[in-house]
């Protein structure tokens, strides 16, 4: 059974920082993509950051320069540092993983997310 758990989240200052894990079960193979999303109340999700199992990174735009996306591949994890951040970052952040169980086509793996709470 596929398992996505994310980590890390919490309440903290503007300006201050949090790192985010996601675990993704070792029956997920063949990953390819991970990604960070968060939603924020009231607003639809949104893509944060992904990152190719070759390491390109992407980020949108309101997080380019404070947010830093990894991955460690033989541990099937993957992490976001938050620097600098701010109230407008409050969200659930939500992890995906793009991956296969056994021999079933590529889908999409979702956690249930971690709350970040930035206070002003």
């Amino acid at each position: 059974q596929a398992q996505v758990v994310e980590s890390g989240g919490g309440l903290v200052q503007a300006g201050g920082s949090l790192k985010l894990s996601c675990a993704a079960s070792s029956s997920i193979i063949s990953i390819s993509a991970m990604g960070w999303y968060r939603q924020a109340p009231g607003k639809q999700r949104e893509l944060v950051a992904t990152i190719t199992s070759g390491g390109r990174s992407n980020y949108a735009d309101p997080v380019k320069g404070r947010f830093t996306i990894s991955r460690d591949n033989a541990k099937n994890t993957l992490y976001l540092q938050m620097d600098s951040l701010k109230p407008e970052d409050t969200a659930v952040y939500y992890c995906k993983v793009t991956g296969k169980i056994g021999g079933f086509a590529l889908m999409d793996y979702w956690g249930k997310g971690t709350l970040v709470t930035v206070s002003s």
